[in-house]
């Protein structure tokens, strides 16, 4: 291959032939010998037809030559359609054909003599056609025995040049070809990256084919080229440097290192488009495994995390799931990061996938993680660690992740406290691990490194609707839990129930040490308990979902009795106004109606158990108004009259402390002697916890307002009404029930009852949509309204609602969590 400016001059056929001289090829030769006539000018064109099997179309010599020699023309337009010709014949042929060789070759010459043409759309197709020159030579078998490789270092070295073009289509074209150079050596990528040259004693001095390089085409033409393409004014061309940038990182682990830097500047670019890019160029580099994030780096991922563009966060994560970190430090930063995107967005479940991607590609600081978490778990005081909470969620499924990772053969030693607090997660690690692995053999799995019993040919209970049994097999981790657990649904309902008896079990000794130890502990076990449950029953559907929530309002309302009880015992009488007993006497009211009315087919001892709730209640009250109250003796008969209802058939015996109490109104009707003996009374209350729930259901809805948020306010005008949508789902509500859409401006509010005619669905699921009008809009730029659904509790307990707004008579239990609806006065906007 001769020099390429050698190769011009006045007619392309004659730098054909003078090539041909020196290094002659197939069609090298044919082009040198032929000449215009009357046979040859009868074939037909077929530079558009695909290659024959043999791979080179037939006759493809004529039409290649006629290009070339339409290449030499004087009309632009002509010589950019020939080039274009040219390349269409280079994709047309086998490159891995003999006969190829000859055709790329005379292509490239013909390409590189209308390099510094000055069209620009002749150069923009003289770079697409060097780039189909280099993919045919990089297909070549035997690319290094011919003396290729300097070849392509050439070519990458004359798209580098036309890198500088003034055309801003031809940039983008040749940092497009640069990317998918498929062979490069290590030198020529750093000088591309540096302005500065590198002085090498492999370039200076190079030679193609037995001729040394043009001092044009020396290694200077690359130097600093990617620095300048991403400091490029117009940002499709920083956006094509970006992701060749990326591309050419597979080459050499060296050129990635230096190349992450560049691309992490071009994260600060203004253009949208080009930060995608680069976020892209850096995933492909993870996925090759040339990207090794450095703590300089960190803070640029930190800030994308939290991004206001959505894609920009996620495609962020999808990197940090793949990225080598080769410190602790930067992996704690990481998974920081993400908690904190988590918290900002909890909307973006994947995150967790990440998570446990994270923590599987870093097994041993993994397991670093899950040893201060275990800590943390084991040391919590006053129930202060909730671990519903997405920072405790995220540490526990990047603390699992570590048994799953390469380092499994490390002794990670990863503490059990881990394994049985990441059961109510199953199904997160389930999605986290993309169906690779059994849902059942990972909760076997858990299970089994948690501590906790497994049942081997064991009887089910018939409670649980089965009674099959289930046979367990031990589960080991490897790159896949390879021996699957013969498990069952009624697994799930076993392992749960298991857990609620050892729970309910702690709740009662709890309540045994009421009195003689201190009420602090007594509350950080109640605590506890209680969050357990809610955890269960989070992750648990059905009767037993229902059950395990009503016995979590159920602990509740036992850790507000003894917080009411403490406060007694000190026995302040002094006090004026709202006090925390008040609080907490309401809270307790709260929490029974709740038990009482939000569950649909409570069975009697469920039952029982929530009315002497109530009777303790009153109880409370009676001590704190210390005086015989007519509404609170009436709601104690009440209650007793309907304990002795439900214990008439003799299914079930009223306790010692429900018989006390109605002995006490039996000997004297006005309750004079039950302020004094409250204390006794109290002392006699046990709890009788019991795992039989029935097909028990609980009542429960969602909320939601339509196109409203605080950067997306509705319009309204001061003192006209406003209409509001609303979307509302029910559950297991019947028409016998009376729901209320409750409004709250400040001191003022307002009830709308539910007409349930409008709502599709049956008694196990209803869902509307409406539009509520607010009729009492304030005077005022803007304000936030409350919204919640709540529920008539028809002769329920205490009651503080006051009426005369036109809402409901008896006291309400709140059935949706409460959401604000933001306005804006339209005189403002």
């Amino acid at each position: 291959m001769g020099d390429p400016h050698l190769l011009s001059s006045a007619h392309p056929n004659a730098a054909a032939s003078a090539s041909a001289r020196k290094h002659p090829g197939p069609i090298d030769e044919r082009l040198a010998a032929s000449d215009p006539s009357p046979s040859s000018a009868k074939r037909p064109r077929v530079a558009a037809e695909p290659p024959a099997s043999g791979g080179c179309v037939p006759n493809v010599e004529a039409d290649v030559r006629a290009l070339v020699s339409m290449a030499g023309g004087i009309y632009p337009l002509a010589r950019a359609e020939a080039l274009r010709g040219l390349t269409a014949v280079l994709e047309n042929v086998d490159p891995s054909s003999r006969a190829s060789v000859g055709i790329t070759e005379c292509c490239y010459k013909c390409a590189v003599e209308l390099m510094r043409d000055d069209d620009n759309g002749v150069r923009l197709a003289v770079v697409r056609l060097v780039g189909a020159c280099a993919r045919n030579f990089s297909a070549r078998l035997n690319f290094d025995a011919n003396g290729y490789g300097d070849l392509m270092d050439m070519i990458f070295l004359q798209l580098s040049s036309m890198a500088r073009d003034m055309c801003t289509q031809v940039r983008m074209e040749a940092f497009t070809a640069l990317g998918k150079m498929q062979r490069v050596s290590e030198g020529v990528l750093l000088q591309s990256l540096s302005k500065k040259v590198i002085k090498t004693d492999s370039m200076n001095v190079s030679i193609i084919n037995g001729q040394k390089l043009p001092p044009k085409l020396k290694i200077p033409c690359a130097a600093g080229i990617f620095s300048h393409g991403i400091e490029d004014e117009f940002y499709q061309v920083r956006t094509t440097a970006c992701k060749s940038l990326g591309a050419l990182a597979k080459f050499s682990n060296q050129y990635a290192e230096k190349a992450l830097d560049l691309l992490m500047d071009m994260m600060n670019d203004d253009t949208e488009a080009v930060r995608l890019q680069t976020l892209e160029a850096l995933f492909h580099m993870a996925t090759y495994g040339c990207l090794t994030v450095q703590e300089k780096h960190m803070h640029m991922f930190l800030g994308l995390l939290v991004d206001a563009t959505a894609v920009i966060r996620d495609a962020a994560r999808k990197i940090l799931g793949l990225v080598n970190m080769p410190k602790l430090q930067i992996f704690k930063s990481a998974v920081d990061g993400l908690i904190t995107s988590l918290e900002k967005y909890p909307e973006e479940q994947d995150i967790y996938g990440i998570l446990f991607s994270i923590g599987k590609n870093h097994g041993s600081f993994s397991a670093n993680i899950a040893k201060y978490l275990a800590k943390e778990i084991a040391m919590a005081s006053d129930g202060e660690l909730i671990l519903d909470k997405p920072r405790v969620k995220a540490l526990l499924i990047v603390s699992i992740s570590a048994p799953f990772s390469d380092d499994k053969h490390k002794k990670l030693n990863i503490p059990s406290i881990i394994f049985s607090h990441a059961i109510p997660l199953l199904e997160k690690f389930s999605c986290a691990l993309g169906g690779e692995i059994n849902q059942d053999s990972l909760l076997s799995y858990l299970c089994q490194k948690g501590g906790m019993p497994f049942w081997e040919n064991r009887s089910i209970s018939a409670e649980f609707g089965e009674s099959e049994s289930c046979n367990v097999e031990t589960v080991e981790i490897g790159a896949h839990i390879e021996n699957t657990a013969k498990a069952t649904k009624c697994l799930d309902e076993v392992l749960v129930m298991q857990s609620v008896k050892s729970i309910l079990e702690i709740v009662e000794g709890a309540w045994t040490m009421r009195m003689t130890c201190n009420v602090c502990e007594v509350r950080t076990i109640l605590r506890t308990c209680k969050e357990e449950l809610r955890l269960l029953a989070e992750n648990s559907s059905g009767s037993i979902g229902a059950f395990l929530s009503f016995l979590s309002e159920y602990v509740d309302a036992m850790l507000f009795i003894v917080e009411i009880w403490q406060l007694i015992q000190l026995d302040n009488p002094y006090t004026f106004g709202l006090t925390s007993l008040d609080i907490l006497l309401e809270k307790l009211d709260m929490s029974v109606r709740r038990m009482e009315y939000c569950y649909v087919r409570l069975n009697r001892v469920l039952e029982v158990q929530v009315l002497e709730l109530s009777l303790i209640a009153h109880l409370f009250r009676l001590s704190k108004i210390a005086v015989c109250s007519k509404v609170v003796l009436g709601k104690l008969l009440s209650v007793i009259n309907r304990l002795e209802d439900l214990c008439a058939d003799g299914s079930c015996e009223l306790s010692d402390f429900s018989r006390e109490i109605k002995k006490a109104f039996d000997t004297n009707p006005t309750g004079d002697n039950l302020i004094g003996s409250i204390n006794n009374l109290f002392q006699l209350f046990r709890l009788k916890p019991t795992t039989d729930f029935g097909m028990l259901k609980v009542i429960s809805a969602v909320l939601r307002v339509c196109d409203n948020d605080s950067e997306n306010p509705l319009q309204y005008i001061c003192g006209l009404p406003v209409g509001i949508s609303f979307k509302i789902s029910l559950w297991n509500v019947s028409s016998h029930h009376r729901l209320w859409l409750r409004m709250t401006i400040g001191e003022s509010m307002q009830h709308t009852f539910l007409d349930f005619s409008c709502f599709g669905g049956n008694d196990e699921v209803k869902s509307s949509s409406m539009v509520v009008p607010l009729y009492a809009t304030p005077k005022a730029c803007s304000f936030v309204l409350r919204v919640c659904l709540v529920m008539e509790c028809p002769s329920a307990g205490i009651s503080t609602h006051q009426g005369g707004d036109g809402g409901p008579s008896d006291s309400v239990v709140q059935l949706s969590d409460e959401l604000d609806v933001y306005f804006v006065s339209a005189v403002q906007r």
